[in-house]
């Protein structure tokens, strides 16, 4: 297991950017896939971005392809989402995910740990 914390959500206009970064404490982090979620009021969370263990494999939602970069530092026990190009509809809840040793996968329930989440707000 490990504990997450996001950081870096904020408040920019359309068209700006953020870094959101997950710090990760526990032995097996290493060998952790993980991925970044969004979350608005009444919907369901929703998948945004994925990396494997080895940082070797990524996925993305439609929606952020071409505009969001998910990486990771092994050293730093850290996970990033670069976030370019933000646009109104991006402003979410985002919210670090981790599952030990397994595929990147998109559906939020096979995710074993969770961080508490950041807000991000893009005003038009």
């Amino acid at each position: 297991q490990v504990q997450l914390v996001e950081s870096g959500g904020g408040l920019v206009q359309a068209g700006g950017s953020l870094r959101l970064s997950c710090a990760a404490s526990g032995r097996t982090f290493s060998t952790y896939t993980m991925a970044w979620f969004r979350q608005t009021p009444g919907k369901e969370r929703e998948f945004v971005a994925g990396i494997s263990w080895s940082g070797g494999y990524t996925s993305y939602a439609a929606s952020v392809k071409g505009r969001f970069t998910i990486s990771r530092d092994i050293a730093k026990n850290t996970v990033y989402l670069q976030m370019n190009d933000l646009k109104p509809e991006d402003t979410a809840v985002y919210y670090c995910a981790g599952r030990p040793n397994l595929a990147v996968v998109t559906a939020s329930r096979w995710y074993d740990d969770w961080g508490q989440g950041t807000q991000v707000t893009v005003s038009s």
